[in-house]
């Protein structure tokens, strides 16, 4: 059974931080790329960032800069790292990843992140 689990949102101040985490369980999650999408309030879903097995990462034209992806040796933690954030940041954020083998998408239950202004 495949699983991801996000937490460390929260309430921040304009140009605060924020690290997200995502727990991966069912699977050998290094083999595969995983991701960060958002979505706001009456917006649709966005990609934010995605890192491949090889570590190479990939960020939405948003994020100049702002945020990291990374990910730990055995692939099962996913880490948003997030600076310099700004209101328009305020959204759920989803942790996301395709296991091909098995020819589905798999998302976690999201996690919120308000930032004030």
């Amino acid at each position: 059974q495949v699983q991801l689990v996000e937490s460390g949102g929260g309430l921040v101040q304009s140009g605060g931080s924020l690290r997200l985490s995502c727990s991966a369980s069912g699977s050998s999650f290094s083999l595969y790329t995983m991701g960060w999408h958002r979505q706001a309030p009456g917006k649709q879903r966005e990609i934010v960032a995605r890192i491949r097995a090889n570590g190479a990462a990939e960020y939405g034209d948003f994020v100049k800069g702002r945020f990291t992806i990374s990910r730990d040796k055995d692939g099962k933690t996913v880490f948003l790292q997030m600076n310099s954030l700004e209101p328009e940041d305020t959204a759920v954020y989803f942790c996301h990843t395709f296991i091909a083998s098995r020819g589905r998408e798999y998302w976690g239950q999201g996690t919120n992140v308000t930032v004030s202004s």
